[in-house]
């Protein structure tokens, strides 16, 4: 297979615009609501598996805040939707929770946060690989983020698409 630009094989590239371009057409027709949503989950569910099996997002990053937390509002504002669309961000999407409310299920964290924001990259168990309590800045974020999340993937053996 041949690669492609951004790193994407040329086959799973057109494969995927055949997907899509046979979803149009068929939501065009006169398909009812509900075969509509079975296709449409059918075609998310193959999108988000990679050729080999794997998952597309194995590890998350927890974002624990709360009402009030001026930094948390800061990182919210200026931070998260950078970070969404960031490398970082395709190998471990963000996720929020509230510090004084229950973990969302599936979530195990070594210890409670205290602090907020705090950020707590979880593996694919969803449990607590390693944590960033507080936001010290833009700068010291990214480097200590993209050393958390290159150190699980290559624990991991989890590549994130070059």
């Amino acid at each position: 297979m041949s690669e492609g630009v951004d790193g994407v094989g040329v086959a799973t590239s057109a494969t995927t615009y055949y997907i899509v371009h046979m979803f149009t057409n068929l939501r065009q027709s006169l398909l009812s609501a509900a075969v509509q949503r079975h296709l449409a989950l059918a075609l998310v569910l193959v999108l988000i598996t990679l050729p080999d099996g794997s998952r597309a997002q194995d590890m998350r990053l927890l974002m624990i805040e709360q009402a009030g937390c001026y930094y948390c509002r800061v990182f919210n504002r200026d931070m998260a939707p950078i970070y969404e669309k960031s490398e970082e961000g395709m190998t471990a999407p963000l996720v929020h929770a509230q510090l004084r409310e229950p973990l969302p299920e599936g979530i195990t964290l070594a210890s409670t946060p205290f602090v907020t924001p705090t950020f707590v990259l979880l593996g694919p168990d969803g449990h607590e690989i390693e944590r960033l309590t507080g936001f010290p800045g833009e700068d010291f974020f990214w480097s200590y983020i993209g050393d958390m999340i290159s150190t699980a993937s290559e624990a991991l053996n989890v590549h994130p698409e070059d």
